[in-house]
Formats: C-alpha cells, sequence, structure tokens
C-alpha cells in the first residue's frame, strides 16, 4: 500500500515529489514497524501515551500533542529552514557555497559518519525497552515514550539523508540500522556505550543526562557541515534533543530532593537511607562516575586524525563555529593530558586539527559540570556538605589515550591491582545495581509518584501532575 506522505509521514523534504525515495521508504517503512514492535517499549503497542508530534518545523507544528499509540506515531522527516547564500564556516573550504550533494571524494567519509549516528538513535531505543515496566509515574512512564519516539523519529532522519544521496549503498547501510541490536552478541550497535544495559531509572537518567549531551554536542558539530542537508538536519534535530536531556537533568534531580528528604529523616548513613527507600548519595555517585566515564569516549580519541581531516574537508565542525576567532586552524596547538608510559602523566601539544575531539569533548565537560553544581546546590541548601562531582577525563576509559589506563576518579595513575581493587568503590556493584532494581516499583495512578523520586515541579504541556498522561489498555 502506498504511503500517504501528507498525513503518515509528515515532511518538509517534497517526499510525495520524488517517485524514487517513496520506493526506497515504502520498502523500509515496514521493516522499521517491525523493528518497533519488536524491539521498541516491550508490552505497549496498545498504550496511548500523551505525546508531542513534529508536524512542521515552526513553532506550532514542532509540538502538536495528543494521545496515540506508538505504532501510529507520524515519524516525520523534516530540515531547519534553509540559509540563502550559506558558506562552510571552517577548515580548508572556509568561505565556499556549502554543498547540497555529496561531493564525491566525500562520500564514503559522509555515509560513514551518518550511519555512527544513525546507529545510536534506535540503539538507545532498544536498550530502554523495558523501563515501561517499573515507571515511577505516569508523568515519567510519558517522557520515556517521548525520548523513545523521538529517537525514532531522529532514526528516520538520518535513514532519509541515507536514501536520498547514497543510492544502493545507502539503501543498503538503512536496512542495516534495523539489524544491529544494542548488546547483541554477533551484531552489537557500533559504539560501546549504546551497548550498555539500561535496566533501572537511575541508568535511565544519567543516560539521557549524560549520553544524550553528548549527542547534542554530536549534532551541533554535524549543524556546522558543508553538507547542508546534514547540517539542516541535525538543527532541526536539536530542537528534539534538548528535551531528553531535561528529561534526565531533571529526573537526577528529583532522585537527590527525595534522597534529602530521607536523610533529613534518617540521617546521612547510606545504609539508613538505603532502608528508608531512597538512593543513597555514594550510589548515586558511582551511577554518575559510571555514564559520565562511558559518555567521554563516544568523542573519540584525543588526538585524531580523522578528526583533522574532517574540520579541514568541511564535513564535521566544532560545535557553534561562529563564536571561535580561528576557522581554519591551520596553526596552533592545544596542550593535552597523556600518559607519560612510566605511569605518570605528561602534557602534550598537539595541533588544532588533530585535537578536535578534545576541544569540542572540554566543553562537554564544561556543560556537565554546570548541571553537577546545580545538584550540589540543592543538596547545600538541605544543610549537608556532600558534594557530587564528575570524575576525570582520564577515569575508566576504553577509547584514547587513556584507554586501558589504570587511573582512579581524580585521574591520578594507579598500579592495576589497586584499581581493581577499588573499582566497586567509584562504580555501580552488583549490589548497587540490585538494590536500585529493588525500588523500581511501577506506579500508574495518576498523579502518584514512586517513593524514591521527587515529584515534578510541573506537568507536560502546562497540563497538571495528575493528568493522565498514558492511557494504559
Amino acid at each position: 500500500m502506498a504511503i500517504d506522505y501528507r498525513q503518515r509521514i509528515p515532511n518538509n523534504v517534497d517526499l510525495a515529489g520524488n517517485q524514487t525515495l517513496q520506493r526506497a521508504l515504502e520498502h523500509w517503512q515496514p521493516r522499521f514497524l517491525d523493528w518497533w514492535r519488536e524491539m521498541g517499549p516491550t508490552d505497549f503497542l496498545a498504550t496511548e501515551p500523551y505525546l508531542r508530534t513534529a508536524i512542521s518545523v515552526d513553532r506550532a507544528g514542532w509540538a502538536s500533542f495528543d494521545h496515540v499509540k506508538m505504532p501510529d506515531y507520524r515519524w516525520g522527516i523534516f530540515l531547519a529552514e534553509q540559509e540563502p547564500d550559506r558558506r562552510i564556516g571552517f577548515g580548508d573550504e572556509f568561505g565556499k557555497p556549502v554543498w547540497q550533494q555529496v561531493p564525491g571524494e566525500l562520500r564514503s567519509t559522509l555515509r560513514r559518519l551518518i550511519v555512527t549516528q544513525g546507529d545510536t538513535e534506535p540503539a538507545s531505543v532498544e536498550q530502554q525497552r523495558l523501563l515501561g515496566h517499573t515507571a515511577p509515574s505516569l508523568y515519567d512512564l510519558r517522557n520515556l515514550f517521548q525520548v523513545n519516539v523521538e529517537e525514532g523519529r531522529h532514526l528516520w532522519a538520518m535513514v532519509y539523508l541515507l536514501h536520498a544521496h547514497f543510492g544502493r549503498d545507502g539503501r543498503e547501510e538503512a536496512e542495516a540500522l534495523l539489524e544491529r541490536h544494542s548488546g547483541d552478541a554477533d551484531r552489537p550497535r557500533i559504539l560501546n556505550t549504546f551497548n550498555e544495559p539500561v535496566e533501572d531509572w537511575l541508568s535511565f537518567f544519567m543516560f539521557t543526562y549524560f549520553t544524550d549531551r553528548d549527542g547534542k554536542f554530536q549534532l551541533k558539530s554535524f549543524a556546522e557541515s558543508g553538507f547542508d542537508p546534514l547540517a539542516r538536519t541535525t538543527r532541526f534535530m536539536l530542537t528534539e534533543e534538548g528535551y531528553h536531556m531535561f528529561v534526565g537533568d531533571s529526573g537526577v534531580a528529583r532522585v537527590i530532593r527525595r534522597t534529602l528528604e530521607v536523610m533529613k529523616q534518617v540521617g546521612e548513613e547510606p545504609d539508613k537511607v538505603r532502608v528508608a527507600g531512597a538512593v543513597d548519595l555514594p550510589t548515586l555517585q558511582r551511577y554518575l562516575n559510571f555514564w559520565f566515564s562511558s559518555s567521554l569516549d563516544l568523542f573519540g580519541a584525543e588526538s585524531s586524525s580523522n578528526a583533522a581531516s574532517y574540520f579541514a574537508a568541511g564535513v564535521k565542525g566544532r560545535p557553534d563555529e561562529a563564536n571561535f576567532a580561528d576557522h581554519l586552524c591551520r596553526d596552533g596547538a592545544m596542550a593535552i593530558d597523556m600518559p607519560d608510559g612510566k605511569g605518570g602523566v605528561t602534557s602534550e601539544e598537539v595541533p588544532l586539527r588533530n585535537a578536535m575531539n578534545e576541544i569540542v569533548r572540554s566543553a562537554y565537560v564544561k556543560e556537565c559540570a554546570s548541571g553537577v553544581a546545580r545538584w550540589n546546590r540543592f543538596i547545600a541548601a538541605a544543610g549537608f556538605k556532600t558534594e557530587l562531582t564528575l570524575p576525570s577525563p582520564r577515569f575508566r576509559r576504553s577509547a584514547g589515550a587513556w584507554a586501558g589506563q589504570n587511573v582512579d576518579p581524580l585521574g591520578a595513575p594507579l598500579p592495576g591491582e589497586a584499581s581493581a581493587a577499588r573499582s566497586s568503590v567509584w562504580l555501580p556493584s552488583a549490589e548497587d545495581r540490585a538494590f536500585v532494581k529493588s525500588l523500581m516499583i511501577r506506579v500508574s495512578e495518576p498523579g502518584q509518584m514512586a517513593g524514591w523520586i521527587a515529584p515534578p515541579d510541573r506537568g507536560v504541556n502546562e497540563l497538571p501532575l495528575d493528568y493522565r498522561y498514558v492511557r494504559l489498555n
């Protein structure tokens, strides 16, 4: 059956006028729906969450709310409005007109970057597919499903680029995006973080705060691209990514607020906090260490010839490139901490183009730290001296110069046996995970909230907290 492009797939890319693209998407869409039924939110196909659907790029069209069954969600394809006479803003192509078609010499590079970004979108849906069974409220269940369907739309965005600009190779890559699965032993997702299990809501909030924030920085880098369809696609994706990070930021804050309420009643001792049914702050710190360090790897190596090539070619820039004074970066260097090979640390001067990953990672770390500072203000205002901290970017790395290096959360090198002995102090133990899972009791009455998390400050779309955000069937 032919797809009604005006209704089933809202878009501003004239799908109805492109017969070749129509045929490709008519072939891919049923497979996507099969994947959603098999790998999407488990046992919630008939559920009707109150979802926001993008039906156009203007403000009114971007925020269209209604109850809808997720398999019937209208996954649209949108590019931000085209900028007249847009020019490449960085690298060796600086000042030249942006490309509306893929330059032949950059075809494999752009395809690989789009596939890698596209692979993260369904991966997060797969990671979170069981969380609906332990949602702490209907409000949170609705937010989970909003994140899920928007990750599905982001997959559509990348698949559109593959189908529209990469011919048979693009179609094959689009098929493969549905064939890899998070954590699969034989066909895992491309990036390790997206193979990590997300089995409880504390992990979900940490993931949406830290890992989706990496997504923001990656999308902002692509939004500078000289390949204009990619830049315009990711600029619109950023409007949705911001909500995902809000879910994480506010979620962690609500866990902390509830913990502080319990601490005022029973004291700071972690065991007493746990007995009272809240997440103790040391456990929260270990979860923070895990997801922050895992997300750091997504930026790549500290010194990268690939990153230098992407920048030089005008393919991938720095977020908010216009804010930098030097858009060529042919000269200059960045001092980066590296292992010295003797169990210590040395500072190495890396050419700016090769340091692009580290430049973006440093901006990411700074933004993550601002959120942690907000959480610490809650703790201080409650009268407690405990502070949450970001571990050093050297800690628990599996990519780049610090991969496999034994360091503590402060970044100090350690003997291997000392690092292994103290890992349960720094990272969630099996006992920690079992305890957090024990708190994950589903709450499905409107306005009610699980005992381990505080209610949000406000509802969705100016609705009250006791609104039925999900119609359970």
